[in-house]
């Protein structure tokens, strides 16, 4: 037992802390490139994980594969070149990165079977954890795609949903924003999100392998 969790954790832990890192250094280099320096000031265009991870948002990722979150990049709209604009790519940037990322290690899990065969049957002992763990970074990088693309805020895709909304719809949807947080965690710990991501996460996950999870 405790041998399984110290191997769920040296296999989890780097592609949960690469995930998040890269998801809100994507935000924070895009909104320098649309205008606003601020969260360049504040040191958060980097791959540093410390600057990024919320402790409560990593373990929730952790424990559940699919959800969770790290420190919001905070922004200052009022510098971007076009508001709009930079307000609906500086929240896509984050869940599109998480894709790009997928895509890339569905890439090198492909040429792992492709081209080292004979590693893979000769190397089960390196070659299994190696696989493991990069089934492990494709499912957390679409899950995070997925789970912050929700137009519930705070996340990403209410960000998006409002801007293009636009006028008063806009505004009314913003409103919500104060009991966004609440109404994401019930709609969590009801087990709702967990059912409408999953068939989603694994069916895009296996798509971009080739196979099925």
């Amino acid at each position: 037992m405790f041998q399984d969790t110290v191997q769920r954790i040296i296999l989890t832990a780097p592609p949960i802390l690469f995930a998040l890192t890269v998801h809100e250094c994507a935000h924070a280099w895009v909104a320098w490139k649309m205008g606003d320096p601020t969260a360049k000031m504040l040191g958060r265009v980097t791959l540093n994980p410390i600057r990024h991870l919320d402790p409560i948002g990593t373990i929730a990722l952790f424990f559940s594969g699919l959800f969770g979150w790290a420190k919001p990049v905070p922004i200052n709209p009022a510098n971007f070149r076009n508001y709009k604009k930079g307000m609906v790519l500086v929240a896509l940037a984050g869940p599109l990165s998480n894709l790009l990322l997928a895509a890339f290690f569905s890439l090198v899990h492909k040429s792992v079977f492709m081209f080292s065969p004979g590693f893979i049957l000769g190397s089960p002992g390196l070659s299994r954890p190696l696989l493991m763990m990069l089934e492990m970074s494709i499912i957390l990088n679409v899950s995070l795609a997925v789970f912050n693309m929700i137009p519930i805020p705070p996340l990403d895709g209410s960000r998006v949903l409002s801007n293009l909304l636009g006028g008063a719809n806009s505004l009314a949807f913003e409103r919500l924003e104060r009991y966004g947080f609440v109404i994401l965690i019930v709609l969590i710990a009801s087990g709702l999100v967990n059912r409408i991501m999953s068939p989603l996460v694994f069916l895009t996950a296996g798509l971009l392998v080739g196979g099925s999870f």
